[in-house]
């Protein structure tokens, strides 16, 4: 199997490599972050942060749109937030003496959904059809997101005060979960010094265009996948079904956002096919928010990272021809 990116590959390797370079500069030490951030946004899915507040969320969705060149929005999402204020309203207009249209903060490139667990059920409903769609309708008119669409929204860990769980057809429209985590003491100090030194969002620099990133995700969809790879795919899906301590498994949605999360891997890693590796390397993010484990599972002590461990461990992994380690 030949391991020879093309010249378009090639370009979206070193502008993704760029935009990391310019996203480190105000997100320390989390680098693994940013880099799967990076490949939900390539793999064309949308994002949920869990995570206590105040270590960086908000500071990554800025960063990430200042250096792709996107429009950004941010709303925080309160009890008090109502659906219009996401997909907005239309309003009279005496003067055209016609109704109109006002814009909703979704209405953007990026859309940072904040605290997104801390708002109405009806409130994070709103957000469904524009995150599976790419559209909004109004008052039965259809209005169309910009290209590229992208929703970061972070959640605050269940329990929290004035917190509640997202129903599991909307974790579902996110294709991974991520959590950014406490510092280490090392680069929380070098934070520190970022700080003092006055180092703000305003050090990143716009590397790539909007048009770069939509041509970038059409790339990435054409990375080569093996009869292998879908078969692992798939069985690793079947086996979340299967499982003795899981109640609900993957759907097959979550099965097309693993495919489309290894293939943007594959990329990042230097090589325009998938191998068995990129699989097990997003099997966790992209599973983790969409299985529920039952009350076996509590009774013996396992959490969704232990169980799809063991599933990663029990599923054989097909050999590829030629396979190449980065």
């Amino acid at each position: 199997m030949a391991n020879s990116l093309s010249p378009e590959q090639v370009r979206v390797l070193q502008l993704s490599q760029k935009v990391i370079t310019e996203v480190k500069k105000v997100i320390i030490g989390k680098d693994e972050t940013i880099i799967k951030v990076l490949l939900s946004i390539l793999a064309g899915g949308h994002i949920l942060l869990e995570d206590i507040p105040g270590v960086g969320k908000t500071t990554l969705a800025l960063a990430l749109s200042k250096a792709l060149s996107l429009d950004y929005k941010r709303l925080q999402f309160t009890p008090d937030v109502l659906p219009t204020d996401v997909t907005g309203f239309t309003i009279f207009n005496k003067q055209t003496n016609d109704f109109e249209y006002k814009q909703g903060a979704a209405m953007t490139n990026l859309f940072l959904a904040d605290e997104i667990n801390r708002t109405s059920s009806k409130t994070q409903s709103a957000l469904l059809e524009i995150m599976e769609e790419g559209k909004v309708t109004v008052d039965g008119t259809t209005y169309q997101m910009p290209d590229p669409y992208i929703v970061i929204a972070t959640q605050n860990p269940i329990g929290s005060i004035g917190t509640q769980s997202l129903p599991e057809s909307q974790m579902d429209r996110f294709i991974v979960r991520l959590s950014m985590g406490y510092p280490s003491v090392q680069n929380e100090i070098e934070m520190l010094k970022s700080k003092q030194n006055q180092v703000s969002i305003d050090a990143v620099e716009s590397v790539v265009t909007a048009s770069d990133l939509v041509a970038a995700r059409k790339i990435v969809e054409d990375i080569y996948v093996s009869d292998e790879v879908f078969e692992y795919i798939v069985r690793l899906s079947d086996a979340t079904r299967k499982n003795q301590y899981i109640k609900l498994g993957l759907s097959p949605r979550g099965t097309i956002a693993l495919l489309k999360m290894t293939k943007a891997t594959s990329l990042l890693k230097g090589r325009d096919y998938v191998t068995p590796d990129d699989v097990a390397y997003a099997f966790k993010d992209v599973a983790g928010h969409r299985i529920i484990l039952n009350s076996k599972a509590r009774l013996n002590g396992l959490n969704y990272e232990l169980v799809l461990k063991s599933i990663i461990e029990g599923v054989v992994v097909p050999k590829i021809n030629n396979q190449v380690t980065i």
